[in-house]
C-alpha cells in the first residue's frame, strides 16, 4: 500500500482587510454609488423571491423586460441607475426615503436601510 507524501507550503502572502466597500477595495469608479446600487438589488432579489415571482411576473410589476430581471437576479444593476432601482423597489410596494444631514467627516457617506 503506497502512501502519499504531503508537502507543508509555507507562504508570504499579505492579507489587506476590507474597508467595507469591495467597489473601493477594487478601484473601480464611484465605489459608494457601485455599493448603494448593489444594495437597492439585493432588497429587489428579496422581495422578488419572498413573493415567489416568476422573472416574467417581476417584468409586469417593474415595467421592464424578463431579460433585464434576470440581469437584476444575478445582481447585474449596471444598466440601471440607484433611482431607476428605487422605482423598482416603490413598484414592489415598499417605501423610499432619503435622508441628507451633514457628516461628521470631510466627506460624505451614502447608505442604504432596510427594514
Amino acid at each position: 500500500m503506497k502512501t502519499k507524501a504531503t508537502k507543508k507550503i509555507t507562504s508570504h502572502e499579505s492579507v489587506t482587510e476590507s474597508s467595507g466597500n469591495v467597489f473601493r477595495d477594487l478601484g473601480l469608479p464611484n465605489p459608494e454609488q457601485e455599493m448603494m446600487k448593489t444594495r437597492l438589488t439585493l432588497q429587489i432579489y428579496r422581495i422578488i423571491r419572498e413573493r415567489g415571482f416568476t422573472q416574467a411576473q417581476a417584468a409586469k410589476v417593474l415595467g421592464i423586460k424578463q431579460p433585464n430581471v434576470s440581469l437584476l437576479m444575478r445582481n447585474r444593476s449596471g444598466s440601471f441607475s440607484a433611482g431607476r432601482l428605487m422605482e423598482f423597489l416603490t413598484a414592489l410596494g415598499q417605501d423610499v426615503e432619503i435622508t441628507v444631514r451633514p457628516s461628521r467627516k470631510e466627506h460624505g457617506e451614502m447608505s442604504i436601510k432596510a427594514r
